[in-house]
């Protein structure tokens, strides 16, 4: 009978102690979801208030994309401006240089060495304005510019305040009689350089398929007048 009652007391000393490790493993458990619900709580408001941080970061920069369009428009117009102020400048004081006789010495020959060193790709070794030479026989002539490369070309230049068709037919001779009055250049390759306050589209269509290059005023005192893909002639 002891041992009948020995064994139930120890029994329910057992009972007690798997109940009371069950709660124990129970509220930790439960405490356990308990941290886990509040840190996803807390990840959930983090996400949340992260979205929104984003979504003003978005506006702020869709805001700032604006203002750079509208930058970039400002400083386009203002390009525009001055370029266009720019070539009137150069179309003014070109008027004043023809007026003067001296357009070839403050507009053209300026330029010419921009200009035949990026047609030529050769760098310019002399250059000569209003180059005027007398034969043994009396007879005189005057280029207006000539431009000698270091490579062993040369590019001479007409200038007219107002460029025709008789200008480009009267450069073949302009050619002939260079190789004359300068026979030290006889055998270097010549291009030629025609230049002109104001030029019509039909002159220069026809100084184009006769292999010359033309010169107007623009952005750059005087610029190349000729379409993309022009190759110049030699004579």
């Amino acid at each position: 009978m002891i041992d009948v009652e020995e064994r139930i007391d120890r029994l329910e000393e057992i009972v007690r102690e798997f109940v009371l490790n069950v709660g124990i493993e129970f509220n930790k458990v439960y405490n356990s979801q308990m941290r886990t619900e509040a840190e996803l709580r807390s990840f959930k408001d983090e996400m949340k208030e992260f979205k929104s941080e984003m979504k003003d970061f978005k506006d702020e920069m869709k805001d700032f994309k604006d203002e750079m369009k509208d930058f970039k428009g400002e400083i386009k117009e203002f390009k525009n401006e001055t370029r266009e102020a720019n070539r009137e400048m150069n179309r003014r004081w070109g008027e004043l240089a023809n007026k003067m006789g001296t357009m070839v010495e403050d507009l053209v020959a300026p330029s010419l060495p921009r200009i035949v060193q990026g047609m030529l790709g050769q760098e310019v070794a002399d250059l000569s304005v209003r180059r005027k030479r007398r034969l043994q026989d009396g007879r005189t002539w005057e280029f207006d510019g000539i431009v000698v490369t270091a490579g062993g070309q040369v590019g001479l230049n007409s200038t007219k305040s107002t460029l025709r068709s008789a200008d480009v037919d009267h450069f073949a001779k302009e050619v002939a009689a260079f190789r004359v009055f300068f026979p030290e250049y006889a055998n270097y390759p010549v291009v030629g350089i025609l230049a002109s306050l104001t030029v019509e589209d039909s002159v220069l269509n026809y100084a184009e398929r006769c292999g010359l290059i033309v010169l107007g005023v623009g952005d750059q005192v005087m610029e190349i007048k000729n379409r993309p893909g022009f190759s110049p002639k030699f004579w």
